[in-house]
């Protein structure tokens, strides 16, 4: 589809994380509206509890009805194999868009920092990701494996390595009391909430702020450059670090950039763009004006 094509049709761009789903409304080649609801991720969620979102979050608040949206381009996590068809049946459902796209929040980011560039791109937030992108495809992925068994570097991570650490009384009793007071949480209701409750994910990478309000403490600095640094070797360095710039996309890489840049140092790599959101490029990739 060609950028005048584009520029005619009403078009509905999504950039949907596990925690946060940011939509922007374009006509006529101009972004009108950016509604941000909750996030989206296929591999926590039910094709229902989806579903209920999208119908109770964004369409009461989207300036266009659904019959005049003739194009939907939805990016994110969790959006890979089987779980790419459960979200396009889910729009379809929504909309009477004759184009629906679906594709991961890494496609999305490696869109929006390289464009049609070929570069190495990752996705540091609540989750993390990377891959080498040739400029119209992802060709080489490490797969991230989720919060449990991968995500090094990302919120939920480091949520969970900051709670294992306080609870096991790796950081001090003053530091511990402090996060426990300041999120109203009980040892009991940690365990609770990560074991039992929906979300885990969402959960942990909602503590990690914590992280940064306290980086003048030597352990939570340790803890978040070494999580970073985990990430760049099990994750970026499987790639060609030496010839290509990484590009970082996402709240953790954004809040972070300082250890981010220190450990990309002591590992080696070089840094090209950090942005929280790719928000930015992708619409200009879809040719849509701010």
């Amino acid at each position: 589809m060609d950028l005048g094509d584009r520029e005619k049709r009403m078009i509905l761009i999504a950039d949907c994380g596990s925690t946060k789903a940011t939509w922007c409304l374009a006509d006529r080649g101009r972004c009108i509206q950016t509604v941000c609801t909750g996030g989206i991720n296929p591999y926590f969620q039910s094709e229902e509890e989806i579903s209920e979102g999208i119908s109770n979050e964004l369409f009461p608040r989207l300036e266009a009805d659904r019959q005049d949206i003739e194009a939907v381009y939805f990016y994110g996590a969790g959006c890979v194999y089987e779980k790419t068809e459960v979200v396009w049946h889910i729009i379809k459902r929504h909309t009477e868009a004759a184009v629906v796209e679906v594709h991961s929040d890494l496609l999305a980011a490696a869109r929006g920092t390289c464009g049609e560039s070929s570069g190495l791109v990752c996705v540091l937030g609540t989750g993390s990701n990377a891959c080498f992108y040739d400029g119209q495809r992802i060709i080489q992925h490490v797969p991230s494996l989720g919060f449990i068994l991968g995500d090094e570097g990302g919120g939920a991570v480091l949520g969970k390595l900051l709670v294992s650490d306080l609870l096991k009384d790796m950081m001090g009793g003053e530091l511990k009391e402090k996060f426990l007071k300041q999120f109203n949480l009980t040892p009991a209701q940690i365990i609770d909430r990560v074991y039992r409750q929906p979300f885990p994910n969402r959960f942990l990478a909602s503590l990690s702020p914590f992280l940064y309000q306290n980086l003048h403490e030597p352990a939570i600095r340790s803890l978040v450059l070494n999580s970073i640094k985990s990430f760049i070797l099990r994750n970026l360095m499987k790639y060609d670090y030496r010839s290509y710039r990484a590009n970082f996309v996402g709240s953790t890489a954004y809040y972070y950039k300082e250890i981010l840049l220190e450990a990309a140092v002591e590992t080696g790599i070089r840094i090209g763009t950090v942005c929280r959101s790719p928000m930015e490029g992708l619409l200009a990739y879809h040719g849509i004006s701010g």
